[in-house]
């Protein structure tokens, strides 16, 4: 497998900040949000949304930190985080739809509620990749640990898109508080870069495979990484789907499958004739 590559793509400094900015917004509990109205009761839905991503994203770094670090026991911890967002994606749907039937908002309102429910689902399907990420890592540690000094760099790919997800995620948070519709959009073309690099993993894991002799022990190492690529992608694939919906949420326009639209009409990916 290739070398590891160098520093995160975004510095700790940042992150913390982008945390503290996002908690700030994310406040849902306390006499801090009125809930009195309609309208307050909406914001109050979609902070508790943002609250649910981050929650959502810190798994995900997390679990990213014990895959570096071949951590089980924190691998552990990440896996028993992922409760407390399947509650949280339990009570905020069922918000949704008290306000949908209770207090029949149009517009913007309506507009809101129906991106809270979609995002919603996404964030927790991101907790559930981080999950199955924290998993690998308890399946794959005894692998290294019986390889001692021989056990091998990650491919170079992987450490990209370790580097790379949770960035996206980062702005993909962005683009919900500021509702960025013209950021969003670049954010859904920019996750072609990911699903290259998870192709080039595929790759790589061959190579590396074929490089230790077809050993079991070495094929079976090679698709717990691979799956760890793909874990990141589908991440990938979700925070796309959130700023298509953040396009909604901003302009009223639907733009799903915009992705695969742009991505059939480049004549690069087009077959040969």
């Amino acid at each position: 497998m290739g070398p590891i590559v160098g520093q995160a793509a975004i510095s700790m400094d940042q992150s913390r900040t982008d945390q503290a900015q996002f908690a700030q917004f994310a406040q849902t509990t306390g006499e801090r949000i009125k809930t009195d109205t309609t309208e307050q009761r909406i914001l109050a839905l979609k902070r508790r949304v943002v609250r649910e991503g981050m929650l959502a994203v810190n798994m995900l770094e997390n679990a990213i930190g014990t895959f570096r670090d071949m951590d089980a026991e924190a691998a552990a911890r990440v896996r028993r985080a992922d409760d407390e967002v399947d509650s949280e994606e339990v009570e905020i749907e069922q918000e949704c739809h008290t306000l949908l039937s209770l207090h029949h908002p149009y517009a913007r309102g309506f507009r809101t509620i129906a991106f809270s429910l979609r995002v919603n689902a996404d964030f927790e399907r991101v907790a559930d990749h981080a999950s199955s990420m924290a998993k690998i890592v308890i399946r794959l540690r005894p692998y290294v640990v019986s390889m001692g000094s021989a056990a091998p760099r990650w491919p170079t790919s992987l450490m990209e898109l370790m580097d790379r997800v949770p960035k996206m995620c980062h702005d993909v948070l962005r683009c919900v508080l500021d509702e960025d519709a013209t950021a969003a959009r670049a954010l859904i073309a920019s996750d072609e870069v990911i699903d290259q690099q998870e192709r080039r993993l595929f790759e790589e894991v061959q190579d590396w495979i074929k490089t230790q002799g077809r050993q079991d022990s070495a094929v079976a190492m090679g698709m717990l990484v691979y799956r760890a690529g793909r874990e990141l992608e589908r991440v990938g694939d979700l925070m796309a789907s959130v700023a298509e919906d953040v396009v909604y949420l901003s302009e009223g326009e639907i733009i799903r499958h915009a992705k695969k639209r742009t991505r059939d009409a480049n004549p690069a990916n087009k077959p040969a004739a």
